[in-house]
């Protein structure tokens, strides 16, 4: 089961790998801590939650990159994020915390509760040597066109 949700394909020609993943968003601590706190346009802010966790033998088939861009599965939304290494990920699973960043990527569907899943969405991951945007410059560029 667990080779039928992993599929490595190339990507447009750039002889980078792309994978498909399972993404999973949740809260953190420090997500949490920061977010109540008022720091979501801090560097902190973005260091904790710009990140995608994913296991370390998936990490290391990417090229173990410090960034990488990951696209909704419709193809229409990416964002560059962090990327870590966490013993505690299944193969073909990434966890991001539940912030600005993982949302761009979530599948937008409600199934009528109004709230996304947040969970089990697919996306597809590549090495990326784009830069992590701030929550600020995410909003921004996403939707106020700058």
């Amino acid at each position: 089961m667990e080779a039928m949700l992993i599929s490595m394909v190339s990507a447009r020609g750039s002889g980078m790998m792309m994978k498909e993943f399972l993404l999973n968003t949740g809260s953190t601590i420090d997500e949490g801590r920061l977010a109540k706190g008022g720091s979501k346009l801090t560097e902190d802010y973005t260091k904790e939650c710009a990140v995608c966790k994913m296991n370390p033998g998936d990490f290391r088939d990417l090229g173990s990159p410090e960034r990488v861009k990951i696209t909704s599965k419709d193809g229409r939304y990416s964002v560059a994020t962090f990327a870590r290494p966490a013993e505690s990920m299944r193969s073909g699973h990434v966890f991001m915390p539940r912030a600005i960043w993982s949302n761009v990527v979530v599948d937008p569907e409600t199934f009528s509760t109004g709230s996304p899943l947040y969970k089990g969405s697919l996306v597809q991951i590549v090495a990326t040597k784009e830069d992590v945007l701030s929550a600020e410059e995410l909003v921004q560029r996403l939707y106020m066109r700058r």
